[in-house]
């Protein structure tokens, strides 16, 4: 049972807290799935962007679930990539997104970002895609650090000219992977990455932002309540036109609005 606890709105951001993470994911995995369902009902093609994290399981297996979506009329991409992971690496974040959503809903056209290589051509690959037509949605999370796919806030820029460029993780977002389960040690995970950027992320029409867990309380907060500036770059979120924050009780306390 999705039980919706709070109904708030931050700025023009809309926050929705949940009982539990599974109510959070399954209300988010249904609004997306019908805002699917309205977008391909008045265009022909749809074109996403998905993160990569168990903070997304949830609400990606919601999705696969959803009927009436025409997915070969959906083109997606993923927002961030380890540098320097073997192509079968279970880590890698291509991989999560092909396991838990790509595969078994058969998107028309998935752009998958490359980890290996030369990274100025996959950068320039993946921009020229991305550069085709308009973003319609971002199904995003926010990092313990307040990151935003992969823009950590020594990297983080509102106005960054670029739409995907390579970035140095700091410790803390390294740690998250070691948190959430993905590496056994803060050793084994990579210290480099490809991120799109944040004006790339802000740039689509409808953004959903999905975050669960009690490790993201303080950057729940500091979206919420902290000043707008790269310290924690989901600070930006409030400034969208569109944009909903999915989060449940260990996330987000009580949401207070002056």
């Amino acid at each position: 049972m999705t039980t919706l606890l709070q109904k708030a709105k931050v700025e023009n951001l809309d926050v929705l807290r949940f009982t539990s993470r599974q109510a959070m994911g399954e209300a988010a995995g249904e609004a997306v799935a019908g805002w699917l369902r309205t977008r391909l009902a008045f265009q022909p093609q749809v074109r996403m962007i998905f993160a990569a994290a168990p903070s997304q399981s949830e609400f990606l297996a919601t999705l696969t679930q959803a009927e009436g979506i025409d997915w070969s009329r959906v083109t997606v991409f993923h927002m961030d990539e380890y540098i320097g992971l073997e192509a079968k690496a279970p880590q890698r974040f291509s991989r999560f997104l092909c396991d838990a959503l790509f595969d078994r809903v058969k998107p028309g056209n998935v752009h998958l970002i490359e980890g290996q290589g030369d990274t100025q051509e996959i950068c320039r690959h993946y921009t020229q895609l991305l550069a085709e037509a308009p973003i319609d949605a971002v199904c995003l999370g926010i990092g313990e650090n307040g990151h935003l796919a992969f823009n950590d806030p020594p990297v983080a820029d509102f106005n960054d000219p670029a739409i995907i460029k390579p970035v140095e993780l700091d410790e803390i977002c390294r740690q998250q992977q070691v948190n959430d389960g993905c590496f056994a040690r803060l050793e084994d995970v990579p210290t480099r990455a490809l991120t799109l950027t944040i004006p790339a992320l802000m740039q689509a029409a409808r953004l959903f932002c999905i975050v669960p867990g009690a490790t993201k309380r303080q950057a729940v907060a500091s979206t919420l309540y902290d000043p707008i500036t790269v310290a924690c770059p989901a600070t930006i979120l409030r400034q969208h036109a569109d944009c909903t924050l999915y989060t449940d009780a260990d996330a987000c306390a009580e949401v207070t609005v002056d």
